[in-house]
């Protein structure tokens, strides 16, 4: 089985010389309604190259969970396309896109093995190389000692890292998170948010998380997007000059703080130098 090696993934590639990993072109999003058309997306285009985490930010009802269904495959664009890899998407997540949903989705009559065993087995891939992906993937989230336990006996931050398991198990080319953390408690939250960052910076799996957290967009990412919303646009694309590695009590200091206004002001709808 080929894992990505966490050493060989460390160095860091810069976007200018790189090919996107995930591209999303013109993509807009129509739907009927009652006398006429309801414009939910229009005309939004972004790229995220390899071995980013990358957030998407957005008042409630600005099309940004639309746009990841879009992006998963889950819903067709009326207009655009999305390419993973320089391929056109085309049906729903499999083995280049893995999904991270709000809510936990795991099948309460499965193990935690058998949950991170499922999309594996729809892949039919052999006993022996299911075992070692499970294994190593648990042991990636901290969830070894868990292996034979229900999701009934699990807090809720570990049905999240047993859910992120089971995508990453199928060794996707891009994680697709929508608010993974939104229904936990707050202590909980940061921890996850920690969690998630020391994965990325193990795995560097390319990541695109969807939230409405502006403190956790700005503490995950290497760059925030910020959507306007009536009909859903790209209003500005920010960066996070912080260092790769944070601790939590970054959020407290001067830079993030700064970092902070500009994604407050761009959600505002004001104009804003990048």
């Amino acid at each position: 089985m080929k894992h990505q090696d966490p050493i060989a993934m460390t160095d860091s590639v810069s976007p200018s010389i790189s090919i996107a990993k995930l591209e999303v072109q013109n993509i807009s999003k129509v739907y009927p309604a009652q006398g006429g058309q309801l414009s939910v997306l229009e005309n939004i285009q972004f790229q995220i190259y390899p071995r980013e985490l990358v957030c998407l930010v957005g008042s409630s009802g600005c099309g940004k969970s639309t746009l990841l269904s879009i992006i998963a495959g889950l819903v067709a664009p009326s207009s655009g396309q999305v390419l993973v890899d320089g391929q056109c998407v085309t049906g729903r997540p499999g083995s280049d896109r893995g999904m991270v949903f709000q809510g936990y989705t795991l099948f309460p009559w499965l193990t935690v093995s058998q949950n991170v065993a499922f999309g594996l087995q729809l892949q039919k891939l052999p006993k022996a190389e299911q075992r070692e992906r499970i294994h190593y993937f648990l042991d990636v989230v901290g969830l070894v000692p868990f292996a034979d336990a229900y999701p009934k006996q699990l807090s809720g931050g570990m049905k999240q890292r047993v859910a992120i398991a089971r995508a990453l198990a199928n060794e996707p080319a891009v994680l697709l998170m929508d608010e993974p953390f939104g229904a936990l408690d707050a202590q909980t939250k940061e921890q996850m948010q920690q969690f998630l960052l020391n994965l990325w910076e193990q795995t560097h799996v390319t990541i695109l998380m969807i939230t409405h957290d502006v403190e956790e967009a700005i503490y995950l990412s290497q760059r925030v997007y910020v959507m306007s919303s009536r009909p859903g646009r790209m209003h500005s694309e920010i960066p996070i000059l912080l260092p790769e590695h944070r601790e939590l009590d970054i959020k407290l200091s001067p830079e993030f703080v700064d970092i902070k206004r500009q994604v407050i002001h761009a959600l505002r709808g004001d104009s804003i130098a990048v």
